[in-house]
Parts: C-alpha cells; structure tokens; sequence
C-alpha cells in the first residue's frame, strides 16, 4: 500500500503526481532564450532602421515605432538611479533559480520563461550599453496611440515578455495553481465551504428547536425540545 499524503499537502492536478521536473524546466529556458533572442533582434533592427528619423505609424495609429533609450523604469521612474535596476534584475532571477526547484507545473514554467527572457533582455542592456556598465540605457521602440509615448510608456519587447510572465503568474496563483503541480487552494475552499455550511444549518435547526418547543435536527435541539 502507498503511503497516504501529508495532511495540508496538496491535490495533484491528474498526470502529475510522477511529473518530473525536466519538461517545465526545459520549458522555461527555452521560452526564455526565445523572448531573449526576439528581444535582441528587435533592438538591433530599431537601431538600425529607426535612428535619425521620424516615427514609423502602423495599424493606423495605433502602434507607432519610435526609437528611444530609457536610463529608469516605466515612465521614466529611477532615471536617476540607474545602477539600481541590475541589482534588482539579478535579484529576481536568483529567486526564479531557487523557485525552479520544485517547478513541476508547465503553465508556471511559461510564466517564468517569459520573466526571465524580459528581465535578461533588458539587463543585457543596462550592463553594456551607453552610457557605462550597470548604468546602460534600455533600447525601447514600440509606442501605442501616439508616437512619442504620451499615452502609454514606449515599450520594448522584453517590457512585453515580462509583463505577460507577471499577469500570468498571477492569474495562476488567484486560480490555485502551485508550482509543483497541484491545486490545493482551490480543494481547501471547498472543504471550508462545506463545514461552514454544516454549522449554519445545525445553527438553525437549534433556534427552530428553543423557540418552537419542536425536537430539531441535531442533538442540541432534542435536549431543548425535552
């Protein structure tokens, strides 16, 4: 016989309680090297083909290329602390590192792939570019309804890559999804839930009893009732 599961431990969504962790780790690097890769490319091609010229209109406005270089964070935050942003990049992916050691889960393997290839394609620029090491400006080109990034922050690919990484993590957390493959939030709810419901319904049937005079459903209404 198989020995029974730690009490609190979680439910293991079907397929998953002999997962090993190679596929969602392999996952992970390969998206990340991925959404690196595009991120390269792209700031190398707006270099080349955006630099001394107006900004490019596509879909009718609604996305402009527009070439810049941004020494802070998303509206400029920080610009003047610039040698900030590789420590805290270095820090984020020294906590994925330690994560990936349970990850068991493919959709929290794309979640992390997806960080990791923005938060190093944005890195790579703050570590070589101009003006200096750790305090490189980040390539940035993709601006929407207006050209110049009045609307919403010019934005790179690795801004991209990031962003969709973070809202996914989060939609995995809010729907009880664990990085090592099961789904015990969502089970201890329903377990709660039920319990909760038992007590109100033992709750009523005790009053209807005491005021009533009447044997209710659970012992405390017959001891009433007598």
């Amino acid at each position: 016989m198989s020995a029974a599961p730690p009490a609190g431990s979680g439910t293991a969504e079907p397929g998953t309680t002999t997962r090993s962790r190679r596929r969602p780790v392999t996952i992970l690097l390969c998206l990340a090297a991925f959404a690196l890769t595009v991120d390269v490319l792209t700031k190398h091609l707006a270099l080349l083909e955006l630099s001394d010229r107006e900004p490019v209109r596509l879909l009718g406005g609604a996305v402009y290329l527009s070439l810049t270089r941004n020494s802070g964070a998303a509206w400029s935050l920080g610009r003047d602390h610039t040698w900030i942003f590789p420590l805290i990049a270095v820090g984020v992916l020294g906590w994925i590192a330690w994560m990936a050691r349970a990850l068991r889960s493919v959709p929290w393997a794309i979640s992390l792939g997806l960080v990791v290839g923005g938060v190093v394609g944005n890195l790579i620029d703050r570590i070589f570019r101009a003006p200096g090491w750790f305090v490189g400006h980040v390539v940035d080109m993709i601006s929407v309804f207006d050209p110049y990034g009045r609307v919403f922050p010019i934005f790179n690919v690795a801004d991209s890559a990031l962003v969709c990484g973070v809202l996914l993590a989060v939609g995995l957390e809010f729907t009880g999804r664990q990085r090592d493959g099961t789904r015990a939030p969502a089970d201890d709810h329903r377990r709660a839930g039920g319990k909760d419901g038992d007590r109100a319904r033992d709750g009523d049937a005790a009053r209807q009893a005491a005021t009533t005079g009447e044997p209710g459903d659970t012992d405390g209404g017959r001891r009433d009732g007598a």
